[in-house]
C-alpha cells in the first residue's frame, strides 16, 4: 500500500479543498509568532495554483467554544500572512459551511483562494458528524489532506470528509507525504546506529512509543520528568520529582526488554534539583541517586549531558521526542539546549518529533540545523507507536 499523492489527481479547473494546519502561535496583540505551519503548506497550495484550480483552505485554530464565533479565534491573521507569502489576494469566508461560505465557494474562480473560517466554530468538526462532513465535501470536487498535525484525530475535515470522495478525488498533500515517508524510513530502514532520545514529563505519554521503538533502535536515552519513574523503579529516592507510581512496573519491564534486545538504555546520572517548581526556586546539581527528600529534579545535569554526548558520537540517526527538563524556565532549559546544540552540530540524520521539542529548538534558533522537524507532536507520537492515523488511512491505495 502507498499514499495517494496530490500529483495523481486531476485538479485542472476543479474546486480543491485542502485541509491545512494553520494552528499557529500568536502573541497578546494577535501577531503570529511562528508561521512555520503556514509556510509548510505553501508547496501544495502553489502546486494547485499551477494546475489552474480554485482552492478552498480549511483549518482549525485554538480551542474556541463550538458553535460560537469569536474574533480572537478567527483565521483573519492567517489570511493576512498567506497574502504576504503568496503575494496575492486571499478571501476569507464569514463562516464555515453557512450561506457566505457556500456563496463564495460557488463563485470561486480558478486561480483564486478562499479560506473558510475556523473549522472548530462548528460543533460537527470535532464530533465528526456525517452532516458537517457532507456539507464540507459539497464545497469541492477534490479533497487534499495536508494537515499532518491533526491527522491523528478523527474529525470531520480530516476523516469524515474522505467518505464523500472516491479514490481519484482524494489524496495527500506534499507536507503529509513528506511526514509519513520520513517516519516510514525512520522506523523501517534507518541508517545505523540509531538512537532515540525520549523526554517529556510522563512515561504514560510515551509508553507505547517506547515499546514500539525498542526493537528498532540501538540506543535509548531518557530525560525529562519521565526519567524519575525509571530511576525510582531502580530503587532510587527521587524526592518530590514527578513520578507515575502506577507505571513503575512498566518502566522496569521496558528496561528488561531493552536488555533482552541488546539495546543500550541510558538514564540521567545527575540532575538539576530545586526546592520548588518555580523559576525562582533554590537549585543545585546533584547525583541522580542523591536528590534531597523535599526537592525535585527539573533538568538533566552537566554530567548527563556529557554522557549523552559521548553515547551519540557514533550514531548515524537520532530521533528526539521530548525535552530534557522544564525548558520553559530558562534555569532548567540548559540540558535541553545543550542536547539541541549537539544535534545541530552532528553529522547524523536528526529528526525532531514535533510539539515541545520543536518549540524549544525553534526558540534557540536551531530549527534550520535539524534534518527534519515534524509539524505534529501528537501525530508523530502515534506514528512512533506504530499506529495508522485516521486521517491518513483513507488515502492509501
Amino acid at each position: 500500500m502507498r499514499l495517494l499523492s496530490i500529483k495523481e489527481c486531476d485538479l485542472h479547473d476543479k474546486k480543491v479543498f485542502i485541509r491545512c494546519d494553520f494552528n499557529v502561535p500568536m502573541d497578546e496583540f494577535g501577531n503570529i509568532t511562528d508561521d512555520r505551519r503556514i509556510r509548510s503548506a505553501l508547496s501544495s497550495i502553489k502546486y494547485c495554483l499551477d494546475q489552474e484550480c480554485a482552492i478552498i483552505l480549511g483549518s482549525h485554530f485554538g480551542r474556541p467554544k463550538a458553535g460560537v464565533f469569536s474574533e480572537e479565534d478567527s483565521l483573519a491573521p492567517v489570511v493576512r500572512r498567506l497574502q504576504q507569502l503568496l503575494k496575492m489576494d486571499v478571501k476569507l469566508a464569514k463562516d464555515v459551511v453557512g450561506e457566505d461560505a457556500q456563496k463564495m465557494a460557488r463563485e470561486l474562480k480558478s486561480g483564486e483562494i478562499l479560506v473558510l473560517e475556523n473549522l472548530r466554530f462548528e460543533k460537527g468538526e470535532t464530533k465528526n458528524t456525517p452532516e458537517f462532513s457532507a456539507a464540507l465535501a459539497s464545497l469541492a470536487d477534490v479533497y487534499i489532506n495536508d494537515a499532518f498535525g491533526v491527522s491523528h484525530r478523527a474529525h470531520a475535515s480530516v476523516e469524515g470528509i474522505t467518505r464523500h470522495f472516491d479514490r481519484e478525488h482524494k489524496a495527500a498533500g506534499f507536507l503529509l507525504l513528506k511526514e509519513i515517508e520520513f517516519f516510514d524510513i525512520l522506523l523501517e530502514n534507518p541508517a545505523r546506529p540509531f538512537a532515540a532520545i525520549v523526554g517529556g514529563s510522563k512515561v504514560s505519554g510515551k509508553l507505547e512509543a517506547l515499546v514500539n521503538l525498542l526493537p528498532r533502535v540501538d540506543k535509548v536515552l531518557i530525560g525529562g520528568g519521565m526519567a524519575f519513574t525509571f530511576l525510582k523503579s531502580m530503587g532510587y529516592d527521587v524526592g518530590k520529582s514527578l513520578v507515575e507510581d502506577d507505571l513503575i512496573d512498566e518502566a522496569t519491564k521496558i528496561m528488561e526488554e531493552a536488555k533482552r534486545l541488546g539495546v543500550k538504555f541510558y538514564l540521567p546520572v545527575d540532575v538539576v534539583a530545586a526546592d520548588a517548581f518555580s523559576a525562582d526556586a533554590n537549585s543545585h546539581t546533584v547525583s541522580a541517586q542523591e536528590i534531597p527528600t523535599d526537592w525535585m529534579g527539573l533538568d538533566i545535569g552537566f554530567a548527563s549531558v556529557e554522557l549523552y554526548r559521548e553515547v551519540l558520537e557514533d550514531v548515524k540517526t537520532i530521533l528526539w521526542n521530548g525535552p530534557m527538563g522544564v525548558y520553559e524556565m530558562e534555569r532548567f532549559a540548559k540540558g535541553s539546549n545543550k542536547i539541541a546544540h549537539f544535534l545541530a552540530d552532528s553529522h547524523a540524520t536528526t529528526v525532531v518529533g514535533g510539539g515541545d521539542t520543536a518549540d524549544l529548538v525553534q526558540r534557540i534558533g536551531l530549527d534550520e540545523e535539524m534534518t527534519f522537524i515534524s509539524t505534529g507532536g501528537g501525530a508523530s507520537l502515534e506514528l512512533l507507536e506504530g499506529k495508522v492515523l485516521p486521517g491518513v488511512k483513507p488515502l492509501f491505495k
